[in-house]
């Protein structure tokens, strides 16, 4: 296979559009098109006017095509969106198992907290309904190493979050570990 050559440089004025193309591209879940600009040399960190980059909101939405064409591309997996958390916190609160998986794998801090004073398995617990998704979604946090002992701003931990909730599914395989 012949060598791959880099992207020619853009003015900053064109690398900006060719950034905006790409974010609406991965907002409309256009992986072929995300992979066209990522080629041309769109960078899949920048960030719009709310502070998504096409990482970050593949990762939240769930995106998984368009997700792993970013992270080859240079995605920072530590990278924050507007309500400075990572990409896995709204995933795991949505309940995106897969996304959660191919997140951890590829290294976002599982015991991140957010602006709101949230982890990722604080928001799988309070921001859902404790059904199979979220379940999946904290066993794979808890494997993963993410701490349930973290409170949130009320003082709680996820344990007591998942309890006062009435997830005794959740409740149960914190207090086990996942």
């Amino acid at each position: 296979m012949p060598p791959t050559t880099p992207a020619p440089a853009l003015s900053p004025e064109a690398q900006a559009r060719l950034d905006e193309e790409l974010i609406v591209a991965a907002k409309a879940n256009d992986a072929p098109r995300v992979a066209e600009l990522i080629s041309r040399g769109g960078d899949v960190n920048a960030k719009d006017a709310i502070e998504d980059s096409a990482f970050l909101y593949a990762g939240a939405e769930g995106f998984n095509e368009v997700l792993q064409l970013t992270l080859p591309a240079g995605a920072d997996v530590a990278s924050t969106n507007r309500y400075g958390g990572t990409a896995l916190i709204p995933a795991s609160e949505h309940g995106h198992v897969e996304t959660v998986k191919i997140l951890i794998a590829a290294g976002v801090p599982v015991n991140h907290v957010n602006n709101l004073g949230w982890t990722a398995m604080q928001e799988a617990i309070l921001l859902n309904n404790g059904g199979r998704r979220q379940q999946e979604v904290v066993r794979l946090l808890l494997d993963a190493g993410a701490d349930a002992g973290i409170r949130d701003p009320q003082g709680r931990t996820a344990l007591q979050n998942a309890e006062r909730l009435g997830f005794a599914d959740i409740a149960a395989l914190i207090r086990s570990g996942g």
